[in-house]
């Protein structure tokens, strides 16, 4: 199973790269990270929707879309990796997870994912919200291998 990460924004070096760096070089799940930005001025009400057309046509076909948004469900790194193995187990191909810009998702993305997924009541920068599930995604690998890496 592949795993993506659809993004809006462009990273820099600096330590948010060096973040998902280090957790991308421990998966062995493959790994994409994909970066979307909308190049022309639009009003903040027309924005999401713009980006959410960006992001879901850098998209395989057929993968399953998890939407980050500080209105989805909480889930335990358990429970996510228990939700990862099903979706692997079921012969899915490719997994990803879906971070928007400062205005969140547009209806399109929220739409059409399988999971919309919060990591929790704060707001967190978009930058770093990218190394944050790639470490969940790492650790929900860890959890299904039996790696002593997570710990209850």
């Amino acid at each position: 199973m592949r795993i993506l990460i659809a993004a809006v924004g462009r990273d820099r070096a600096g330590p948010t790269r060096d973040l998902v760096a280090l957790y991308r070089d421990r998966l062995t799940w493959p790994f994409e990270l994909m970066e979307v930005d909308v190049k022309r001025k639009l009003p903040p009400d027309r924005l999401p929707d713009a980006e959410a057309a960006l992001l879901l046509a850098t998209l395989p076909t057929g993968c399953i879309r998890v939407a980050l948004d500080g209105s989805g469900h909480q889930l335990s790194s358990r429970k996510l990796a228990e939700r990862l193995a099903a979706w692997r187990d079921g012969g899915v191909r490719d997994v990803a997870f879906l971070i928007g810009g400062a205005d969140g998702h547009g209806s399109a993305v929220l739409d059409s994912a399988a999971l919309v997924l919060s990591l929790g009541a704060m707001t967190w920068p978009h930058l770093l919200v990218r190394g944050m599930v790639l470490e969940q995604i790492y650790r929900a690998q860890c959890i299904l291998a039996g790696h002593p890496y997570h710990r209850d």
